[in-house]
Parts: structure tokens; sequence; C-alpha cells
């Protein structure tokens, strides 16, 4: 039946080979390792020696996983682990590792910061114990005291002097008192800022920590020099008895500015992990487990080994995931699904740890713990997710190469242009000048722009029970226009039933379901099991059977009692015209029609119908409505598909398409100029699920399928689709909303810092307005991708 779907290498010592850095090739060591510059895993040298940078980059995060896939494997031997361990792709040496959010390449054993943009670093996983960020621990404790100290200096350098408040003391001590109260400000609170521009320029990776250092260090040098050597300075720029004024409280104040914008960015950047906490969270810490004896205690998760029995009381959550043993009762599944409708739960069902019981109470044997668990492998997948790049970053990364030399060369052009054609005193309007440029144009909110919606949206996304595996994904799954779903399982419930039974040859209905289900039952596919329930449900014997046999999209056939049966489509079992009639008609209801056939003889044939999914038709509305065509793709009869496609209004059907076919219709389609999702649960499916530009795994198929995938449908049914385009469509808004403020924001800010409106409205923006304009702008950047929180998915 045509749905039936049924060299030597000689190791090389790692130790003994050359390694180096793709980004850094002039860092070369004997032995894998790190580069100390950037943090990047190092390559073979003869490797390296074949790709391009770009493939370095990847090459050396795909080592990383690959280590990590190691590991994972590793932890499958362990008896017994926690709920919800940190993800293995995240454990390296025995510790969570931590990278950059704007620079997922860049990994590090402990916090710290970007090598290329300077920015803190943050845990790949956030796990369980995780606690507060040291970074964020830090410079809220500099900001603090930078603001105690500033807004004493804030009050005598300029607002005493605007309300013409006399102090009691000399000019000469006024200075010597903002130079005790700025120093600290600027190079003990301000210090990080200085590390970071300076290894940028050691790095070769100018950032916005560049900007920054030569501001700050541009405004307290020049005050520092004019409080020291007032005699240096032209008598047209000394207005305080003598002395130039200084700008001391501009230093600190912009310190304290900045520190202020990097509190509010980590605290924000904190939140986008809300996903993952509330999926760690839901995993209980313990578990009633039920001894051989037949008493109960209560124990850490920690202790359970595979096979253990557990009881789950009324209200109480799921401890790991397992089957139902004893018991019955309904389980709110909405934390993986998305769907809030409980499911009911009986003998022999799977359950999900962290899910919530009912009312009835449950006995569950535990079949997968620690990094096994589904719960798990969400955090982890959700986590990797989030720290992948989006295509639309390669724009960014662009235009973030040339902007710092760029802007600093602004810098440049306007303090030359200030001195020689600006208004007296001109040394100080040419340094304010470029301090504003230096300060105003920091490129992080462009940076921010992509990551922070990516990892805000892939949680939004897993909420909703859709898994994004990666940031491609994501952004690709906005352009899809053809949609092909799985008949099987996909559409339909993945449950067929025998619905009619048509005899010829005078061969008796119960023999026939008996005959037939001899042979199927060593089958595990859906059919097969379908005919083999209907056997038992009619309560009749099934005999035993020899020489099985299979043929990929053909059928089985074995000896039973000494006769050869066989079981499959007409081919197959070479059925005449007239049973090839019969089961036309039993088609055109939308049934799948399979023959039997004894000793070369056409016995009869089966209708079996795989009921439709109750979500199906809304699902299939709503892509209609978002202008998308659906492709049904089954191995099933011409007839059959045509008359379940015509019952739902699918667009197109492509049937009798055998298992090794699937990718060569998806390949087909994209020829055509679509842009593709396949959406499937089998082993079959997974060739189909690569080729796709997008590929859909139902959550409820198996784990080839979810690994061949860009996304997984926890939900299993087609309502996870339209989530995962609301969700994309929304990302890239969001995307494309920071991304033109942050290109705005810089092109009207620099010139406006830069002095523009000065000649004719007399405007010349403050280096302390400049800091807060900068800080602002990464935040209400990180405040826009947030919004995806709460962003309403179609459902």
């Amino acid at each position: 039946m045509t749905e039936h779907e049924h060299s030597t290498h000689t190791a090389e010592d790692p130790q003994t080979r050359t390694y180096t850095c793709p980004m850094h090739p002039e860092v070369r060591q004997d032995g894998p390792g790190r580069c100390p510059t950037c943090g990047m895993f190092l390559v073979p040298e003869d490797e390296a020696d074949t790709h391009d940078q770009h493939d370095h980059t990847m090459h050396g995060h795909d080592q990383h996983e690959h280590v990590a896939h190691e590991h994972h494997h590793t932890q499958h031997q362990q008896p017994a682990a926690a709920a919800v361990d940190t993800p293995a792709a995240a454990d390296t040496a025995g510790g969570n590792e931590w990278t950059c959010p704007m620079h997922p390449e860049i990994r590090r054993s402990g916090p710290g910061t970007c090598p290329i943009c300077g920015m803190a670093l943050e845990p790949v996983v956030i796990t369980a114990d995780s606690g507060p960020n040291p970074e964020l621990a830090d410079m809220t404790r500099r900001m603090w005291v930078g603001a105690a100290l500033s807004v004493p200096l804030l009050l005598i350098a300029m607002v005493f002097p605007l309300l013409r408040i006399e102090l009691p003391i000399s000019a000469t001590v006024n200075q010597w008192i903002q130079f005790a109260l700025a120093t600290p400000v600027v190079w003990w609170a301000g210090w990080p800022f200085f590390v970071r521009g300076v290894q940028s320029v050691k790095n070769r990776s100018l950032n916005m920590f560049t900007l920054v250092s030569l501001g700050v260090g541009a405004a307290w040098t020049y005050s520092t020099v004019g409080l020291l050597a007032p005699q240096w300075f032209p008598e047209s720029m000394r207005v305080m008895d003598g002395r130039p004024e200084l700008y001391y409280e501009a230093a600190a104040v912009i310190t304290v500015l900045v520190l202020l914008g990097q509190v509010l960015e980590l605290r924000a950047r904190e939140s986008t992990s809300g996903a993952i906490r509330a999926l760690m969270d839901l995993a209980p810490t313990q578990a009633r487990r039920i001894l051989p004896d037949g008493s109960e205690e209560d124990v850490d998760l920690s202790e359970l080994v595979v096979g253990d029995r557990v009881r789950v009381r009324p209200g109480e959550k799921v401890p790991v995931d397992g089957s139902v043993e004893e018991g019955t009762s309904s389980i709110d599944e909405s934390m993986v699904t998305g769907e809030s409708m409980a499911v009911a739960k009986k003998p022999g069902d799977d359950v999900v740890g962290g899910t919530v019981n009912g009312n009835g109470s449950l006995v569950i044997r535990a079949e997968r713990l620690g990094t096994d668990s589904l719960l798990s492998r969400i955090v982890a997948m959700v986590s990797q997710a989030q720290r992948s790049r989006a295509p639309i970053q390669s724009l960014v990364d662009k235009v973030s190469a040339v902007f710092v030399p760029t802007v600093i060369a602004i810098a440049l052009i306007a303090f030359v242009v200030w001195m020689f054609v600006g208004p007296e005193p001109r040394l100080p309007h040419a340094l304010i000048v470029a301090v504003s440029v230096l300060i105003i144009a920091c490129p992080c909110a462009l940076g921010l722009a992509t990551p922070m919606s990516i990892m805000v949206g892939v949680g939004r996304a897993a909420r909703s029970g859709v898994l994004v595996r990666n940031a491609e994904a994501l952004e690709r799954m906005e352009q899809v226009d053809t949609v092909v779903v799985d008949k099987t399982g996909t559409l339909t419930q993945g449950t067929p039933q025998v619905t009619d039974v048509k005899t010829f040859a005078d061969v008796p209905a119960d023999e026939l379901v008996a005959l037939a289900a001899a042979v199927e039952q060593h089958s595990e596919h859906p059919l097969a099991q379908a005919i083999v329930t209907s056997c038992r449900t009619r309560e009749v014997a099934i005999p035993a059977s020899e020489q099985f046999t299979s043929e990929a999209g053909g059928g089985v056939r074995a000896l039973v009692d000494g006769r050869w049966v066989a079981v499959g489509n007409a081919d197959f079992v070479g059925a005449s015209d007239g049973a090839e009639a019969a089961a036309d008609e039993l088609r055109r209801g939308g049934a799948t029609a399979v023959h039997v056939s004894v000793d070369g003889l056409v016995a009869g044939a089966f209708a079996i119908e795989d009921p439709v999914k109750q979500t199906t038709p809304e699902a299939l509305t709503a892509l209609h409505g978002a202008g998308l065509k659906v492709v049904m793709l089954t191995g099933d009869n011409q007839v059959t598909a045509e008359a379940v496609a015509a019952k739902l209004g699918i667009d197109e059907v492509r049937a009798q398409v055998l298992p090794d076919e699937k990718g060569q219709v998806i390949a087909d389609l994209k020829a055509q100029g679509r842009v593709v999702a396949m959406a499937g649960d089998g082993v079959n499916d997974a060739p189909a699920l690569a080729t796709a530009d997008v590929g859909l795994a139902m959550g409820t198929g198996t784990d080839v399928a979810m690994e061949s995938a860009g996304m997984t449908l926890l939900g299993g049914d087609l309502m996870g689709i339209v989530r995962a385009r609301a969700v994309s469509r929304a990302t890239m808004r969001n995307i494309r909303q920071n991304l033109v403020f942050a290109f705005i924001y810089n092109v009207l800010g620099i010139p406006v810092a830069a002095g523009v409106l000065y000649p004719a409205f007399g405007v010349l923006l403050s280096p302390m307005l400049a800091a807060l304009a900068m800080a602002l702008s990464s935040v209400s950047v990180i405040t826009n991708a947030a919004r995806l929180n709460r962003v309403k998915l179609e459902a």
C-alpha cells in the first residue's frame, strides 16, 4: 500500500596538531583551546586554510556544539539528574559558559567583557542556580558612588552659578574641589570604560567604549591641564580669576549617565531570559516515589532513576517525563503546547514533567530524566536559538565595522572646524563639540537592535508552544508563502481506524481481518496498527505468522497457517480492475483503501480513515487568511487524497509520494520560486524538513524530525504554524523598528552634536545631554524588544 512507509580513518592526536584562531590567525598553539584575544575556539591550522573567515566563525561555534553533544551523550548514561539541569550545550569543564549577546561566537568560562564590542558577557544558558549578574552589581555600585559625588559637583559647578549663589571660597579652591569630586568618578566609577576602550584599540575592534573613554578622558584631561597650568591658555579663555573654564562636571555626569545606561541595559537584558526562567520554574524539585513494598516517600528529583514509579496527586505538577501506569486524570499541558484545554490521560499515555495534574491521581513510571527530559531539551533549544544570529544581522555588522572610525573622524573634523571658524573661546567650544559627537554616537543601540528582539521573540514563541531552533528559521518564516503538510499525524490525529471491510472470494470478514492482522502485527505503521486494533475489537484471535517481509511504499507479506497473505496497494497484491474499482468507492469517502490477497488471489479491502484533528480546519482558515497556499503531501492514493483535500479546502495535493520522494517535491516547489515551510512528524519526513526553507516538526513526532527542523510545534497541530508565523512577523517587524530608530537617531544626533544648528539657532548640544540621549537610545531599543512579550499571537 502506498502509505505503507514502511573507509577506515586513523585518528590523529589533537595535541600533536597546530591550532589557530579563525579571527586572529597570528594566534597559534599546539592542541585545541581558546583564542586569548576573542575567546573563540581554535581550529586545526590545516582546516583554517580551507575556509573563509565567516566559515571559521561558524566552525568554532559548531565545534563547541559538537563537544557539548558528546557531553550530552555521557549524561544519558547517568542514573539520575535534576529535572532541569544545565543543558549540556552550555556546560564545559564543569561550568556554565558566558557569551556576548551581540557576538555569540565569543565564549568565556566566566563573566567578563566582549573583546569585540566591550559589552558585558552573560551566561550562555540561564540555570536554576544562576545568581545575579555580577556585571550588573558592579555597575550599579559604581553608578551610585559616582552619582553621590556628581550631585555636589554639579551644584557648585553649574547650579549655584546659574542661580547667582556665591560660595565663601575662592575660584581656585572651587576648582580644586571640583577636581577632588570628579577624579574618583572618572577614574574609579568609569574605570571599566577606559579598560574596554584600551582593549578595543588593542583588538582593533573600535566600539562604544572607545568613544566614551575618548570623550570623558578628553574632558577630564583638558580640565586638569587648565587647573594645573592655566598659563598655557590664552587670555581669551581665562574667565575665573585668570583661570580657564573647566569641565569636570561634564566628565563626571557623562560617566554617571553612561553607567546608568549600562545598568538599565543590563537589567533589561536580564528580563529577556524570563522565558527560560519561567520554564525552569515549572519543574518541581521533589517527587513522591513508590517503593517496592508499596510505601511512599518524598525524594529529590536527583535521586530518581529510570523505571521508578511516582505518584502524582490532584493539583500537583508532574515531576518527570514518563507514562501512566495507573489512574485517569486530565493534565494541563499548556506550558509545552500553548493549548489551554486539559488533555485526558489514561494508562499507557505519555506525560511531560512540569505539566499540572487535574483532579485524578496517577501513578507514573519515570522514563526520561535530567537532560533527557522534554523541559530540559526545551530550555536548551530556546537558549541556543536566543544566541543564534539572524541573517539581517549581517547588515548591522557591515555598518558597525565602519561606524566608530567614521564617528571619530567626524569628531576630529568638527574639532578642527570649530577651532578655526568657531566663536571665541574656540578651544572650549571645539572640545565640547568633539566630546558631544563621540558620546552621542555610541553604536550600542544599533548593535542591540537585532539580538534583543531575537532573544525576546524566541522566548515568546516558546511560551506559545513553538520551539525555534535558530534565528534564521525565525526570520525566514515571515517570508514563507507555501506550507506543505504531511497528511497522517499532521492534518489528522495519526490514529487511523478501520471503518469498513469489503470481502471478495467468499472470505468471511472476521477471517480476512485475522489474516491481515497476523501479517500487520509485525509492522509499526499506523495503518497496520489500525488493522490489528480492529481485529482485537472484533475479539478475533490473531494467528501466528512467519517469513515476514515488507516493501517500502508497497506493502507487507507473511506466511499465515500455510497461506501467503499480502497486505498493501493494488500493484503489490495484484488486485484486479474490479477490486480496484471497489477500493475507489472507499477512497471517494476520504478513506485509505488497503488490499488483502491470499495465495495470490485478492480476498478483500479495508477502508481506513484517520480522523482530522479538531484544530485543523481553523488553522487552515487562518493560513489561507494570511495569504499562504497549503499543499498536502501524502503517500495515499490520489482519489483519497483529493477527497480529504476537498473536505478541508486544501489548495494543492501531491499524492502517492514515496518516502524518498518527499524531499524532491519540496525542491520542485522551491524551484518555482516559492518560499516553502514543511510540516511533518515522521522519520521519513526528515529529508523534506531539511530541504524546506523552514522545517516544522510536530512535537508529537520523532526526535529525528525535530532534529531536522528549524522549528518544533509542541502542540502537534497546525495551529502551531499560525503561531509560528505570527511570532516571526512580530519579531521581524520589531527588529526593523529598532534598526530604523537606531539609524535615524545617529543620522540626526551626530550633526546636532557637531553644531550644525549653532549658526542659525545658536543651539549647541551639551555633552551631558548627549550622554543621556545615548543611554536612553539603548534602553529604548531593549524596551521596544520587550514589547514582544505582550504581542498577541493568532490562535
